[in-house]
């Protein structure tokens, strides 16, 4: 992190690189089956950015469109994700947590689609929980 707002990050070789140039506006962990098929982790850790806070300084994405309404943003190189956005209208852009150089620097908030958690699979630590998208105005 540098400056205060900015947050860098990027993929495990280094081929891609991103600085998110304001504060997130929350953050959270979702148990969707896309996420958890796209990560290949029971939960996908992420901060929600608004739409243009998100530059790749090095490097550029591939992008795979992971649902009708939504893409992924990846590095074509060792396949790390680094980011999730809505494929029409979106307004904001979800970034992997663990990608971050400081990923301690942002505290997910909330659980979403807990619908689709697997049940051998539990975080422990009181958060507000979803079956669906979340609360009202939640980003992700």
């Amino acid at each position: 992190m540098t400056g205060g707002t900015t947050f860098d990050g990027g993929c495990l070789c280094g081929d891609l690189r991103y600085e998110a140039r304001r504060p997130p506006l929350d953050a959270g962990y979702c148990h969707c089956r896309l996420c958890q098929r796209s990560s290949g982790a029971p939960v996908l850790a992420w901060a929600s950015f608004p739409l243009g806070a998100l530059v790749y300084v090095k490097g550029t994405p591939c992008v795979y469109r992971s649902s009708p309404h939504g893409q992924r943003e990846f590095c074509g190189a060792c396949g790390c994700q680094i980011a999730y956005r809505e494929s029409e209208a979106a307004t904001t852009v979800d970034v992997n947590l663990a990608t971050l150089d400081e990923p301690d620097a942002l505290r997910p908030e909330y659980h979403v689609w807990t619908a689709s958690r697997i049940p051998w699979f539990d975080i422990a630590d009181g958060l507000p929980r979803f079956e669906d998208a979340g609360p009202p105005g939640a980003a992700g």
